[in-house]
């Protein structure tokens, strides 16, 4: 997903990394197919990345890049000489829980504690949480979560790329497969998680307050979407990129990949190399944190 150094290393030998060809879903860091062909026609795979290949050369591209490809992918890519790069997200899987109670149960004690501590804080705020969807949001309501959502963007110094007409388009377009954790204290509206989801997945997105509330981004974007997904019999949770502090919310690491066409071979040959060397490193830190699994040995839901 990040190829600064590669660029990087494209300028310092005098050489264009862009223009570059990318095949991916903007934001959204999620696995899922990104060949589309007529159904019962896998042949047309090979086709597709042929042609993003022919594409290169026509435009005159560093390099084509296939992001969060799903794994039946990955031979069609590889097959045709592309470098497959992997990474960690960390997301909630759901067994059949009943309950939240019941999810928490199979959790080693200290977590169990933590989370009902974080929750019990938000409580005692005097905080509460209301479920809307797409069609619920008013204009007043889209106002206050571009607000907070662009809040957050400039508290960690990142200028907010998205505007209020995106997620006046989102809740039109998406509507009930646009949900938003609305926070309130003492009636007043003071935070808003971000959510879409499908039949079989919620998918976690932006998240903002007006203040510093203790354990509140923990209950909006992790405790409140496990409580969705088992209200609504979902099977997983993926809350985004990196952050390690979700695994002892019940997130456990799952590996994501991409695709990378390199048109130069001298360049090809040294990304490969490196490829080899991150695969190495991604595949030791998910691993050690493997062994620091929030459930206890019985229980835990698996990768």
């Amino acid at each position: 997903m990040f190829d600064f150094g590669w660029a990087q290393a494209y300028e310092r030998h005098g050489l264009p990394y862009y223009p570059k060809i990318l095949c991916a879903v903007p934001f959204s860091p999620v696995n899922s197919p990104r060949l589309l062909f007529t159904p019962g026609r896998p042949q047309l795979r090979a086709v597709l990345v042929q042609e993003l290949q022919d594409r290169c050369a026509r435009e005159s591209a560093s390099s084509a890049h296939a992001l969060f490809i799903d794994a039946q992918e990955h031979e069609a890519f590889a097959t045709q000489g592309w470098l497959l790069r992997h990474d960690v997200q960390f997301h909630w899987r759901n067994p059949g829980y009943s309950s939240f109670d019941q999810f928490l149960e199979t959790l080693k004690a200290e977590k169990r504690k933590k989370i009902r501590r974080e929750r019990r804080r938000c409580e005692e705020s005097g905080i509460t949480f209301e479920t809307l969807s797409g069609r619920d949001l008013s204009p007043e309501l889209l106002r206050f979560v571009h607000h907070v959502h662009a809040r957050t963007f400039l508290q960690h110094g990142h200028e907010p790329y998205l505007n209020l007409e995106f997620f006046t388009q989102l809740a039109a377009s998406m509507g009930d497969a646009l949900m938003v954790k609305l926070a309130r204290q003492h009636g007043r509206a003071v935070a808003a998680a971000v959510f879409l989801w499908s039949p079989t997945t919620l998918f976690g997105r932006y998240w903002g307050a007006l203040d510093e509330f203790h354990s509140l981004h923990f209950e909006a974007c992790y405790h409140q979407g496990i409580e969705f997904c088992i209200e609504h019999g979902l099977q997983r949770f993926e809350p985004g990129t990196q952050g390690e502090h979700k695994v002892m919310r019940g997130f456990t690491p799952a590996t994501t990949w991409s695709a990378h066409y390199i048109a130069d071979p001298r360049f090809r040959e040294a990304i490969g190399d490196f490829l080899v060397r991150e695969g190495e490193s991604v595949d030791a830190y998910a691993e050690q944190i493997a062994g620091h699994s929030p459930y206890r040995q019985d229980d835990n839901p698996g990768p």
